[in-house]
């Protein structure tokens, strides 16, 4: 099974797998912030498709933070796992708080990341959704129902890593699904990288500044 370098060495593996989307006039790479998009800039930049974010966060339950009850998206979506809210108990209030606060890191990061720019267009668009990699897939999941609100028509799900059920688990969700690496005792995305350090909201800012250059200058 594949280890990978980095981010940018795992995009390069799954942009191979999706190079039959290059240069289609409809599409959008969007990365999942911040580890989704070192991964989404080498996708785009091998298909030659423009590139942004998708923001989403993560509703972690509060006190063991790693464990997602859910996730918000743009756009007003929020998904529950329902299964974790009912083994757990969580009350209705104490989801909204959790919401309410994520909703402000999500705006702030619409500012960092985008300035005054629009979100990106996906009416009627063929998108590729790109995370570094899916364990639960709740965050990922919040992504897909946004675009689906936006009418988006064409989703691809796109990681190099992932848990065989759960990737499994997005082909009855999306259009089609691209895992490079589907083990089956997985435990954690990071586990299948070398370095796996964090991505800086910087980071991120300057991969959207480099691919917007790139692909003006260079478009299809």
């Amino acid at each position: 099974m594949r280890i990978f370098v980095d981010r940018a060495d795992a995009g390069r593996y799954l942009a191979e797998k999706l190079m039959e989307y290059a240069r289609r006039p409809d599409l959008i790479v969007l990365g999942l912030p911040r580890g989704g998009v070192p991964v989404a800039f080498e996708v785009a930049e091998a298909l030659r498709a423009p590139l942004d974010v998708f923001l989403v966060r993560k509703l972690g339950v509060p006190g063991h933070e790693e464990l997602a009850m859910g996730a918000i998206a743009s756009g007003g979506v929020q998904v529950l796992n329902r299964g974790v809210v009912r083994g757990l108990r969580i009350p209705p209030d104490l989801i909204e708080a959790v919401a309410a606060r994520e909703r402000r890191e999500l705006e702030r990061r619409q500012r960092q990341y985008r300035d005054a720019r629009p979100a990106p267009e996906v009416r009627n668009r063929t998108v590729i959704l790109i995370d570094d990699g899916l364990a639960t897939g709740s965050t990922m999941r919040a992504a897909v129902m946004a675009l689906r609100q936006q009418a988006a028509a064409w989703v691809v799900v796109a990681v190099p890593v992932a848990a065989r059920r759960t990737c499994d688990e997005f082909r009855k969700e999306v259009d089609e699904v691209v895992c490079v690496v589907t083990p089956d005792n997985f435990i954690a995305v990071g586990e299948w990288y070398e370095d796996f350090s964090q991505t800086t909201d910087r980071e991120v800012r300057e991969l959207l500044q480099r691919s917007e250059r790139e692909y003006a200058s260079n478009p299809k």
